[in-house]
């Protein structure tokens, strides 16, 4: 067999994800602490746990619906009412996938024609380029700045936009920054859209995730509702990554379009996922506050830990990653990850791995109990304080 022909040139040009680097080496040592993986540590509320426990006990196991159970896509409207004041119907403009990454996937297959480009900032979440190269879109990169807490800006948004333009993939509370956008913020992004025809993907994943200030969505600004679709799940705000959960929210004409994908490639999420959901969504705010309660206090501990190391360290408001600086050391962050790793036995990203921006950074998660962060940056400290005396 010739596999070079049989194989299609933009997989076999496409980079394997830079963050499982690290994990493989990882998991071939022993005394590893890591900091790497953007799962939470907390076990699934036990009421969710219960309900999808319920849901197999009584033999609910036939598929659902394409889009998702109703009564699941009716809650999700009316948690979207509630926390983020959207509406959105149910019925037809609410799409359960699996997981938050499916829904992306199918949006930029959805919308983009060959050629089309897609805006993506950066740094950011590790799907986004490689999910338009595989929808026929090319990727323009903006590299979002620390000075601006890595916020697209709408100087940065104007310059990038071209007559091929086709969407903005807007990834706030962001991995691996932890920046977001607040209202004032998103009004002027969207400002610069109003007149364009040109779709954004809010990815929202990490909407519950925020520390002193309430998540916005961007389809909550004046006109904007009907140019976005809105991507959230359950892995991150409920603690239910294993369930594979996410779900869609937009416009009846694109959730219409990208239900066909799903129909054809998925046919529908996983059933006892789906009756889990419904609890989680019901019942579940006191834990989830808990939760973020927390991590907050996780958040304060690992960013004073990298200060006082010497890694400079902007207080994230979003998500559950740190990204400190390590320009510091001298070394690239592909370097300081490779030598931390074998020197004190503690597995970090490189800031590379979310794009070229990222470089001179590393991202850190706090989904981590305390006795773990603060092993970690007690190594991390005699790290760096052994490259400063040499």
């Amino acid at each position: 067999m010739d596999y070079e022909k049989l194989l299609s040139p933009v997989v076999r040009e496409m980079k394997p994800s830079g963050i499982r680097k690290f994990f493989d080496i990882a998991a071939q040592m022993e005394n590893v602490i890591s900091l790497g993986v953007g799962e939470p540590d907390f076990p699934t509320p036990w009421q969710v746990r219960s309900a999808g426990i319920h849901s197999l006990e009584k033999g609910k196991t036939k598929y659902s619906s394409n889009a998702g159970m109703l009564p699941l896509r009716e809650e999700i409207a009316r948690y979207m009412k509630r926390k983020y004041d959207l509406s959105y119907c149910g019925e037809t403009e609410v799409l359960v996938t699996v997981g938050g990454s499916e829904a992306i996937d199918l949006c930029l297959r959805a919308v983009l024609s060959f050629g089309d480009e897609v805006i993506i900032p950066q740094p950011s979440y590790v799907c986004y380029e490689p999910m338009t190269t595989l929808a026929g879109g090319v990727p323009v990169i903006i590299e979002t700045k620390a000075e601006d807490d890595f916020k697209l800006t709408p100087q940065q948004l104007t310059a990038a936009i071209t007559d091929k333009t086709k969407a903005l993939i807007l990834p706030y509370p962001c991995n691996p920054t932890g920046g977001i956008m607040e209202r004032a913020d998103l009004e002027a992004i969207a400002q610069v859209l109003k007149d364009k025809n040109i779709l954004v993907i809010s990815d929202e994943i990490y909407s519950e995730l925020t520390f002193g200030k309430r998540h916005v969505s961007i389809a909550s600004i004046d006109g904007m509702r009907e140019r976005t679709v809105v991507v959230n799940g359950f892995s991150k705000n409920f603690s239910m990554t294993g369930w594979r959960l996410g779900f869609a929210c937009g416009p009846k004409e694109i959730l219409s379009q990208i239900t066909k994908i799903h129909q054809f490639a998925i046919m529908c999420a996983p059933t006892t996922s789906q009756y889990a959901a419904i609890e989680a969504l019901r019942n579940c705010d006191d834990a989830v506050a808990a939760m973020i309660e927390e991590y907050d206090m996780r958040r304060r501990l690992m960013v004073d830990g990298f200060n006082r190391i010497g890694l400079t360290c902007r207080e994230p408001s979003g998500a559950f990653y740190a990204f400190p600086c390590i320009a510091s050391t001298g070394l690239t962050s592909e370097e300081f990850c490779e030598r931390l790793l074998y020197a004190k036995e503690v597995a970090v990203v490189p800031g590379t791995a979310f794009g070229k921006g990222g470089e001179g950074y590393i991202r850190a998660s706090y989904c981590y109990s305390t006795e773990h962060i603060q092993e970690a940056i007690r190594r991390m400290g005699e790290f760096v304080t052994e490259l400063t005396c040499k």
